[in-house]
């Protein structure tokens, strides 16, 4: 199974539905860091996802993914069951 990392805050409604939309896909285990409880954590996101600011930020197997609209996208596309 592939490594899934997601950054995310405590109240973040797209944050519980991309995790809903991966554990609907078989992921069982998502790797969650808070970015809202360490500042050094969310300067590592930006640099990671190429300056995006927004919650989540959904990492596969250290493959960017983007936020819950990119992961629904590329879900609809076919291309996260490839990355799992």
């Amino acid at each position: 199974m592939a490594k899934v990392l997601m950054y995310s805050t405590a109240v973040c409604p797209y944050c519980v539905a991309a995790e809903r939309l991966l554990k609907s896909r078989g992921v069982t285990e998502i790797d969650k860091i808070r970015i809202d409880l360490d500042p050094v954590k969310q300067q590592e996101m930006l640099t990671r996802s190429g300056g995006r600011r927004t919650v989540p930020q959904v990492f596969i197997n250290d493959t960017p993914v983007g936020g819950f609209d990119d992961t629904s996208a590329l879900d609809a596309a076919g291309g996260v069951l490839p990355l799992l």
